[in-house]
């Protein structure tokens, strides 16, 4: 009996070792996995296309065509589609005589709607007119478009890709961003010089904040209470409060006449990066300080689109008139490489890449 017993507990205790050696294997395994490589997705406002660069060998993966004028440009939560704003309205900028140029072609405004496996249009949904930019709800299944030539605010329903409702706001409407309980929606007005806060249920504006001139991308870090507005011609980022919609302070970052304050990223909201223009730098800032830590100079011809690696150690910068995009190390400040995609790059993002055919 005892020998018995002993053999019995020997077999259980190798069983339950075997098992938690098991166990230790697949926890090894599981946390070991290589974590997906990072893709960062080009809008080429001039070549009507959706560019997909591999940041990690410095190339062109893929282009995508997409439709006219492509701009704002977002990935879904999943990672498995693009979402890409398109437009009718003639290509205007700097010297262009806009008086001059052909009426908007209002057919091809909308969102196209990219199959990354697919690496290919899927669909285009309802927009409203001349779709700039746009921001996501953190739920993904509602779209915010600035409606630039119509001074609208306009939400599409991602589930049957249309309009559900719209709100007007200030004039020339561009940058957007949605706090990250849902429930507000801010967009920077470029010529009212304000960003209109929005409740993103009822589409009535609740606030409206002052800027300084031309206010062009709004950033919301998660796990503040800041709000933070590049002003292109005002060469300054204005703070704000998403508790009361009060400036909190301005913060300027060089000569008007030539800093031009565009694209805003964070990965945390201490350290805040923007592009500027035809400057052609790429700013670090402190929020807190209200200062310019580092300024990153010739990154690229007007690097206007922005995006930070998940790791938080590189950025990249959309470069409309050089046809590129640049990669930038933000620990030693050097561009790493810049990488033709063509046309116009406007809009860029970063995101875990979708295998072809997935």
């Amino acid at each position: 009996m005892t020998t018995s017993s002993s053999g019995t507990v020997r077999r259980h205790l190798l069983a339950a070792g075997t098992l938690a050696l098991l166990g230790l294997a697949r926890h090894a395994g599981a946390a070991g996995a290589p974590a997906a490589p990072e893709r960062v997705y080009v809008s080429d406002e001039r070549g009507g296309n959706v560019v997909i660069v591999d940041p990690q060998s410095a190339s062109v993966v893929a282009r995508i065509p997409v439709g006219k004028r492509p701009r704002g440009i977002q990935v879904s939560p999943d990672h498995k589609l693009v979402y890409v704003a398109l437009s009718g309205s003639p290509m205007g900028g700097p010297n262009v005589d806009e008086s001059k140029l052909p009426p908007p072609d209002r057919r091809y405004d909308g969102i196209g709607v990219v199959d990354l496996g697919a690496q290919k249009l899927m669909s285009t949904y309802q927009s409203g007119a001349d779709p700039e930019t746009f921001a996501l709800s953190r739920a993904g299944k509602t779209l915010y478009v600035s409606n630039e030539d119509t001074g609208m605010l306009s939400a599409v329903d991602l589930g049957k890709g249309v309009v559900a409702s719209t709100v007007a706001v200030g004039t020339e409407p561009e940058g957007v961003a949605v706090s990250a309980d849902d429930r507000l929606v801010y967009v920077a007005c470029e010529t009212a010089n304000s960003v209109y806060v929005v409740d993103a249920q009822s589409m009535k504006v609740l606030a409206k904040i002052p800027t300084e001139k031309r206010p062009r991308a709004i950033l919301l870090p998660a796990g503040t209470q800041r709000g933070y507005v590049t002003n292109e011609f005002g060469a300054s980022l204005t703070v704000f409060s998403t508790q009361d919609y009060k400036v909190v302070k301005t913060i300027s970052l060089g000569d008007p006449q030539a800093v031009r304050p565009m694209g805003i990223a964070s990965t945390d909201g201490k350290l805040i990066y923007v592009t500027t223009g035809r400057f052609g730098a790429l700013l670090e800032i402190d929020p807190e300080a209200g200062r310019i830590v580092r300024t990153f100079a010739n990154i690229g011809q007007r690097p206007w689109g922005l995006a930070l690696s998940r790791d938080g150690q590189k950025a990249f910068t959309a470069n409309g008139p050089s046809g590129d995009i640049s990669i930038v190390d933000l620990k030693s400040g050097q561009v790493d490489a810049r990488i033709a995609v063509g046309g116009s790059p406007w809009g860029i993002v970063a995101a875990p890449a979708v295998p072809a055919g997935h």
